[in-house]
């Protein structure tokens, strides 16, 4: 039998009211009466403890918080012809209200190893498995995103200025990018 008296961890009610059965319903003190009948040193022991675990738990929670996620992007060149930026009489439909969104696909064109190279910020790669900024290109997707579109105008602009593709990851790392005016292209 067991040496501990169910009364010290269980107070005896009958259930439902007002009748003789002797089920029991555990008491909701039953941690608070168990903790107070506890020697010092146990007391001590058990606040350091949760003490402890506590501090852990929020180290753990924001440890990766100082560096933000970089999306994914191709380091060297294409080595293989890349899918087709789209073009032309692509260029029109639904997707294609603003001068803006034609002139961006333009301009992408003329850069294709470029932004196979680089990251795109809406984190396109997780929702859509994009593998660079690229692939934003290939289908209307960059027409109704202005992350992708302002990092294109950016990525273009630089080229022109004959910075390296390192150095254009670099600048929309920075957040760089944030700065293009799509209405001013």
């Amino acid at each position: 039998m067991c040496s501990i008296p169910l009364r010290r961890f269980f107070k005896l009610r009958h259930w439902p009211p007002g009748t003789s059965s002797l089920l029991f319903v555990p008491s909701f003190s039953l941690g608070a009466q168990y903790y107070f009948s506890m020697p010092v040193a146990a007391k001590i022991l058990t606040v350091l403890v949760t003490g402890f675990l506590i501090a852990v738990g929020a180290f753990a929670q924001f440890s990766g918080a100082s560096a933000p996620e970089i999306p994914a992007y191709n380091v060297q060149p294409p080595t293989k012809p890349l899918p087709a930026i789209l073009s032309g009489a692509q260029l029109s439909g639904r997707y294609f209200h603003y001068a803006w969104q034609r002139k961006v696909y333009v301009m992408a064109a003329k850069i294709p190893a470029v932004l196979h190279q680089l990251p795109c910020y809406c984190h396109c790669d997780r929702a859509l498995g994009h593998n660079s900024l690229h692939s934003c290109f290939e289908g209307t997707h960059g027409a109704v995103c202005d992350t992708c579109a302002k990092e294109a105008a950016y990525a273009y602009k630089m080229t022109r200025e004959g910075k390296t593709p390192k150095q254009i990851r670099e600048g929309i790392e920075r957040g760089e990018w944030q700065q293009i005016d799509l209405n001013a292209i």
